[in-house]
């Protein structure tokens, strides 16, 4: 770490190297072709390196301006970041409206011993408005301490929501220590699969490969090994070609998600750190930790894939402030409580965290929806196959015979995925929480403290309100926002939300009175 002036800081200066990043995917593709081709490398692959190359210099020079006018100081009031040459920009967070510290390093971070600070206040912007404050970069050893100083507050003072310092573990001295709530287990990599991302995974592996092969001038589809697999598929019928392919996919898929789950939750931990702090810390080439205060906790949810729900496994999210991003899959990805992992590890974990003896995910006393919820799904389950059937015999002249029956053929799936989309509709009341349940591919259950619910939103479509159905959704500053109870009845719909959170719906409601 540099010498500080007036409480400013540079970043490290081997943030300079990272530049390299910009010629290492290039260059190893380069490397590829040559070996591959026997040093028949095309022209186009060496004005490519050129190109690359001139962006690296005017990288060097954009590093080098950012290192000498980038400074940043920590207050006991406010997080300060200034940087820019020819225009200046000063950002300045309050140290009370940190709610979240983040600590990332990818490969080449690691390389250098460097890591990259994300301070964020949870608030949300455009797609193009950064919300976060990032050091990027300083020492990993400087990172966590910069974690810990951020997190840690003047006044640890306990909201009402806190669990009791009971369940807080403390030594024989009465200090808070760490403990561990969860760890890897490699017999979870059997639930890597089932996600249900991985055919989509494959399809980004191979489109992956191809434009690799296409930066470095080379047309996959014009080399001799695919034009003879085209030639050789030509033999076979249509069907039989579309079923192969869907096999190669698959393989593609499983690989690509076990090298997936791998990279991603490697080494994972989750810790409860003294001063009230959850820390998930993962990653095998990228590493990442994430903190989440556990005043900030707002729930849980439980979510399972139809094949994991199956295999009994699930995916396990933290309903909490302060996670909110412009970017999507960055919030997506601070959630995660746990990697996929087994039912029963979920609920014990969500206890935990929640401080509870048991976890109000698993309760079992569920409210069922009427009968017309199970008839709309039907509904939605025949309309489409009959529809595409339909438009597919009118296409015949022009299509293969048996796509109409195949259409019709899913019927045999869509039904019993109603049924079953039906049976997971639920919802129900604890002591502290409102739990709703809902989905068939992905099943989610959540558990919501009736303290974070903020407001409802009642909604009813045309064909809701000729069925006497309306889905109320309990409104929250964590999470995703919203979180809905499906195609309840009126009557059940208005008296949960009410009971729920009592007299915040009440100015709203016109109770029938009895006649006579």
């Amino acid at each position: 770490m540099n010498t500080p002036e007036d409480g400013w800081h540079r970043l490290d200066p081997r943030m300079l190297a990272l530049n390299l990043s910009v010629l290492a995917a290039p260059l190893a593709g380069f490397a590829a072709t040559a070996i591959g081709t026997g040093g028949d490398i095309p022209s186009a692959a060496f004005w490519t390196i050129g190109s690359v190359g001139a962006v690296f210099l005017v990288m060097v020079a954009a590093g080098l301006i950012r290192y000498t006018t980038t400074r940043y100081r920590i207050t006991d009031e406010r997080v300060e970041l200034r940087s820019g040459l020819l225009f200046r920009r000063y950002r300045s967070i309050p140290r009370d409206r940190i709610r979240s510290v983040d600590v990332t390093a990818n490969p080449l971070h690691r390389i250098f011993g460097l890591t990259v600070v994300k301070v964020g206040t949870g608030q949300t912007g455009s797609a193009t408005e950064n919300t976060e404050l990032a050091l990027d970069a300083v020492t990993a050893a400087h990172g966590d301490q910069l974690r810990t100083q951020l997190l840690t507050k003047p006044d640890n003072t306990v909201t009402r929501d806190e669990p009791a310092e009971a369940r807080r573990p403390t030594t024989a001295d009465g200090e808070r220590t760490d403990v561990t709530l969860a760890a890897l287990n490699w017999s979870w990599l059997r639930f890597a699969p089932l996600t249900g991302w991985t055919l989509v995974v494959a399809l980004i592996l191979l489109a992956g490969a191809q434009r690799v092969l296409e930066a470095v001038g080379r047309n996959p589809f014009e080399t001799g090994l695919v034009t003879d697999i085209v030639r050789w598929l030509h033999q076979f019928s249509l069907l039989l070609v579309i079923v192969a392919g869907a096999a190669v996919l698959l393989v593609v898929g499983v690989v690509g998600a076990l090298v997936i789950y791998v990279e991603a939750w490697w080494n994972f931990r989750l810790v409860r750190e003294p001063g009230g702090v959850f820390r998930v810390r993962r990653g095998l080439l990228t590493t990442r930790s994430v903190s989440l205060e556990e005043r900030r906790l707002r729930g849980v949810e439980v979510i399972e894939p139809i094949a994991m729900r199956w295999a009994g496994g699930a995916d396990t999210k933290a309903v909490a402030t302060g996670f909110a991003t412009s970017h999507k899959e960055q919030q997506r990805q601070k959630d995660r409580l746990l990697p996929p992992a087994p039912l029963t590890v979920s609920h014990r974990v969500t206890a935990a965290v929640l401080a509870e003896d048991e976890t109000p995910v698993a309760v079992t006393e569920l409210h069922a929806h009427p009968r017309r919820a199970l008839r709309r799904r039907i509904v939605r389950a025949v309309v489409p196959p009959v529809a595409l059937a339909a438009l597919l015999l009118g296409l015949g002249q022009w299509l293969p015979w048996w796509l109409a029956p195949i259409a019709l053929a899913l019927l045999a799936v869509t039904i019993p995925l109603a049924f079953d989309a039906y049976r997971n509709l639920g919802h129900a009341l604890t002591q502290r929480y409102l739990v709703t349940r809902y989905g068939t591919i992905f099943r989610r259950t959540v558990a919501l403290r009736r303290t974070g619910v903020i407001g409802w939103t009642i909604s009813r479509s045309y064909f809701q309100r000729r069925a006497g159905l309306m889905t109320v959704a309990a409104t929250t500053g964590a999470g995703g926002g919203a979180y809905k109870v499906r195609d309840v009845a009126e009557t059940a719909g208005l008296t949960f939300a009410e009971e729920a959170v009592p007299e915040l719906l009440t100015p709203f409601v016109v109770r029938d009175t009895p006649h006579g």
